[in-house]
C-alpha cells in the first residue's frame, strides 16, 4: 500500500490507476478504506478509484504529535491529499463521516469537480446517533476509551445498536472489523489521535454555520440516503440536496449508514452514472 506524507503525517491509501474519471473516497470513524472496497471492485472497471485511510482510529502510521486532527482540520488534510499526488476533476466521494463537505467551508476544493454524499454526518449530527455520543464520550478519558474499544472489538459489542449494529443492515465480516479495531485497541499513539478528534466536537450554533457556508459550493452534488438509516436522519438527505445550487437526492432502501457494505452493487451502479455526468465536458 503506498504512503504520501502530509502534514499531520503518513497517510496510507489505495490506488486502482487507469485513465478514467478520478473518484477519492472517503470512509468514517474506526474504518479504514476497506469498507469501500466491494464498491471500488466495481467502479474500477472504467474509474481510477484512490481510498487513502484518514486519521480516524483505524490507521496504522500514528501521526505527528501536534497534528490538527480537529473536524476543521481533518477537512482541510483532504485538500492537502489532493493536492500531494496533484489530482484535478475529482469526485470526493464521502460516507458516515462528513468531512468531505467541509474541505468546502475549511479547505481548498479547487481540484473538486462534483461530491457524492453517502449517508452521512451533516447540520448538527456530529457525532451521529448513539454510537457516535457513546464514542465521543469514552473519548474524554484514556481509560474510557481503551475500555469502549474492548467493548466495542467483542462480537457482541459489535453488534450492539449502541456499536456498530446500526452501522450496517448487514454484518461487516468479522476479519474486517478486526482490522479496523486493531490499531486504536493496540497503539496508544493511534488512541492519542482516535481522542483528539473524537473527544471534541463543534458547538450546534458552529456546526450549522458551517453547513450554511456550504450553499457556495455550485459544482455538482448527488446525496445518496438511506431511506432505514438509524443515524442520518432522513430529512437530512432532503435538506442537503436543497442545499446546493446543483444537488440532488437518491434515496436507496434496504440499508442502514454503510451503503458501500450493505448495497454495493446499486451504490456503484448510482455514482457511475452520476460520475458520468457531472464529469462530462
Amino acid at each position: 500500500m503506498p504512503t504520501v506524507s502530509l502534514s499531520a503525517g503518513p497517510i496510507d491509501y489505495d490506488d486502482t490507476g487507469g485513465d478514467g474519471p478520478v473518484l477519492v473516497l472517503l470512509h468514517g470513524v474506526l474504518m479504514d478504506a476497506s469498507v469501500w472496497r466491494p464498491v471500488v471492485d466495481r467502479l474500477a472497471r472504467g474509474h481510477r478509484c484512490l481510498t487513502p485511510t484518514l486519521p480516524l482510529g483505524s490507521h496504522r502510521h500514528p501521526m505527528r504529535p501536534d497534528a490538527d486532527l480537529s473536524l476543521p482540520g481533518l477537512a482541510r488534510l483532504i485538500g492537502e491529499f489532493l493536492d500531494a499526488l496533484d489530482l484535478h476533476d475529482v469526485v470526493l466521494v464521502g460516507n458516515d463521516w462528513g468531512g468531505a463537505q467541509l474541505l468546502t467551508v475549511h479547505g481548498d476544493d479547487s481540484r473538486v469537480a462534483a461530491l457524492v454524499l453517502v449517508a452521512c454526518e451533516a447540520f448538527d449530527n456530529y457525532p451521529p446517533g448513539l454510537p457516535g455520543r457513546s464514542l465521543a464520550l469514552a473519548a474524554r478519558s484514556r481509560a474510557g476509551l481503551w475500555l469502549g474499544l474492548r467493548l466495542l472489538g467483542t462480537r457482541l459489542g459489535r453488534r450492539m445498536p449502541g456499536g456498530w449494529g446500526w452501522m450496517s443492515k448487514r454484518p461487516v465480516p468479522d476479519d474486517v472489523v478486526d482490522g479496523w479495531f486493531a490499531p486504536a485497541t493496540r497503539d496508544p499513539a493511534v488512541r492519542r489521535d482516535l481522542r483528539k478528534y473524537a473527544a471534541r466536537s463543534p458547538d450546534t450554533a458552529t456546526l450549522l454555520s458551517w453547513s450554511a457556508r456550504q450553499a457556495a459550493f455550485d459544482r455538482p452534488v448527488l446525496v445518496v440516503w438511506a431511506s432505514e438509516d438509524k443515524l442520518m436522519p432522513r430529512d437530512h438527505g432532503r435538506r442537503l440536496a436543497h442545499l446546493y445550487p446543483a444537488g440532488r437526492l437518491v434515496e436507496i432502501v434496504d440499508s442502514y449508514t454503510l451503503v458501500p457494505r450493505d448495497r454495493p452493487a446499486a451504490l456503484a451502479a448510482i455514482v457511475e452514472d452520476f460520475v458520468g455526468t457531472a464529469t462530462r465536458p
